[in-house]
């Protein structure tokens, strides 16, 4: 028989921006919000959140499942396919803990693992994977060292586990790229339109793949009712993206009015991710970088921060990724913190909820508290709107609903 939860004594945020409400019974049956109402259903298992704030659940939508070991053992073959794994499965789990019900995995991962978490055969959020990040050769998603051969490039993958990139030059290469991408069970594609801050030997302010390849994956996107999200972080690859028709830019970090203003024209959304920055800034070693590259992180995060406030000028709709690598998968919650310093608390959190759902196109199903939708739900002993840092303390997640069903237990006060 099923059982019908009643979520009780907690201030409820329903994720749209409006204030916190009181007196508010969350009720939740078959994988599903059934109703929010005044009081329990008769024969309701009664949860009782007093003194928490109970929201929707978290959602990341920016992740590196495939990167959560480390990075140098992981290009140079030193890691073995049962530690990446293991890695893979360890970082979801934790995410869900830490109330991140929905991540989008935006390149590493191969459709394997999706299916893996989604059957319950491990514990993890919801899943969407742009399965390898498309890429030309000596692009910001072409991670070897410059002396190897790029025929070698493909042969790290691991089919069913892991599949960093795939790297595509010219339109017709871009068509077997994205197809290749798709069949391997890709849910969208990302491409890298500009340097990357881990890439060898380009610069921020490089564009990468032009236009018509760009537009090439677009068209096989749509094809398959779905989108292009794009790496850019300058203005030039950001406008070649938009005049492709991608929809969602990742990162931003130089981005300016006019760019945003075009961004806004054409619908396109911004996801910043500044944990990433932070992390490496703490330390490259840890997950397995180079010292140097802190430096250019440190770039990209005052540039992020600015980009933040240009596209919220702008109208432009800002998601929230926190684009975590290495082995430390903790803190996926830094995002939302860092970005209450800028959007302010409840700005931080409707921004890893509403808006991230439209951003995945999961709008009808998640992001807001609501009947009808999953019953995906996260409870904080307090109030994140007066302390943001709550999210960073797993001590203060009190309940987990993923689904419908219980992850993480009330415990006693």
């Amino acid at each position: 028989m099923t059982t019908t939860l009643a979520l009780t004594g907690a201030a409820l945020i329903d994720g749209t921006g409006a204030d916190p409400v009181s007196g508010r019974v969350v009720v939740v049956a078959d994988g599903r919000i059934l109703d929010v109402a005044r009081t329990p259903p008769a024969g309701a298992e009664v949860v009782d959140l007093t003194g928490c704030t109970l929201m929707p659940g978290l959602i990341d939508a920016h992740a590196h499942l495939g990167l959560s070991s480390d990075l140098q053992g992981l290009v140079t073959g030193q890691i073995s396919a049962a530690e990446i794994a293991a890695a893979i499965f360890g970082a979801a789990e934790r995410a869900l803990r830490e109330g991140f019900t929905t991540v989008r995995d935006c390149g590493g991962i191969d459709a394997g693992v999706v299916r893996a978490v989604s059957s319950g055969a491990v514990l993890g959020p919801r899943v969407l994977t742009s399965g390898p990040i498309l890429s030309q050769t000596g692009g910001g998603g072409h991670y070897a060292p410059p002396w190897e051969p790029s025929r070698r490039w493909e042969t790290r993958d691991m089919p069913g586990l892991l599949g960093m990139s795939l790297l595509a030059d010219g339109p017709a290469e871009m068509r077997r790229a994205a197809r290749e991408a798709f069949r391997r069970g890709a849910g969208f594609l990302k491409l890298m339109v500009t340097g990357a801050v881990l890439a060898h030997g380009d610069e921020l302010d490089h564009t990468q793949l032009g236009v018509e390849e760009i537009a090439v994956a677009v068209r096989e996107a749509r094809a398959r009712n779905t989108y292009v999200t794009a790496h850019a972080h300058n203005n030039a690859g950001i406008r070649n993206a938009l005049e492709a028709g991608v929809t969602c830019v990742e990162h931003g970090s130089r981005l300016d009015e006019r760019t945003a203003a075009e961004m806004r024209r054409h619908g396109a959304s911004l996801v910043p991710t500044l944990s990433v920055a932070h992390q490496l800034i703490d330390s490259t070693e840890a997950v397995g970088l180079p010292p140097e590259m802190a430096g250019r992180a440190e770039l990209v995060l005052d540039g992020m921060r600015q980009a933040v406030l240009v596209a919220r000028e702008a109208g432009v709709p800002i998601g929230s990724g926190s684009d975590l690598i290495g082995p430390d998968q903790t803190g996926r919650a830094r995002e939302l913190v860092l970005k209450a310093e800028l959007l302010g608390p409840m700005g931080a959190l409707v921004s890893a909820t509403r808006t991230n759902a439209e951003i995945l196109g999961l709008a009808d199903e998640v992001g807001t508290v609501a009947p009808g939708k999953a019953a995906d739900l996260v409870a904080l002993d307090g109030s994140p709107l007066d302390d943001p840092s709550i999210f960073l303390d797993p001590d203060r997640v009190r309940l987990v609903v993923h689904r419908g069903r219980v992850i993480s237990a009330v415990r006693n006060r």
